[in-house]
């Protein structure tokens, strides 16, 4: 094992037990805006319009925004391939906070503001950090490392 995959398994298996709602707590948000995202791509669609990001392709990045959310959350808040997960979301939240949110920042929407920030911290902590003990990762390399051993069954 080299000492990168083991400081990433012992780093991921020595979280504390809360972080790993704060975990759940991201994906979910993450999902759920996916949701919104899908349900109303009008809505996204005039955000990206009225940002520094709009163009011909607003249309393509709504769909690829609202689709990465969905999955993205999804994975996170089961803790399946959580680093990589995160690692995709951190552009998109990163736009959001940059050229959609900064640039309209009034009183009126510092809550979407704030919480943007919050949750493209919470994905950078979650790139080094991984996705912790109680995790379908952990739980599928426990699973594989166990093995699948035959019962003899003599009737």
């Amino acid at each position: 094992m080299s000492i990168l995959h083991r400081l990433k398994h012992e780093n991921s298996l020595n979280q504390p037990k809360w972080l790993v709602l704060l975990r759940m707590a991201l994906g979910a948000m993450l999902f759920i805006k996916g949701i919104t995202f899908m349900g109303d791509s009008s809505q996204l669609e005039n955000l990206i319009a009225n940002s520094q990001l709009r163009g011909q392709y607003s249309p393509l990045l709504a769909t690829i925004i609202s689709w990465t959310h969905l999955f993205g959350g999804l994975f996170i808040l089961t803790g399946l391939a959580t680093r990589y997960m995160s690692l995709i979301q951190i552009p998109i939240l990163l736009g959001a906070v940059l050229f959609v949110n900064l640039p309209t920042f009034t009183l009126d929407n510092a809550s979407e503001l704030i919480l943007s920030i919050l949750m493209l911290v919470l994905l950078l902590v979650f790139v080094i950090e991984g996705s912790g003990k109680i995790s379908a990762d952990e739980y599928f390399r426990t699973y594989y490392r166990a093995g699948y051993h035959k019962v003899k069954v003599d009737i």
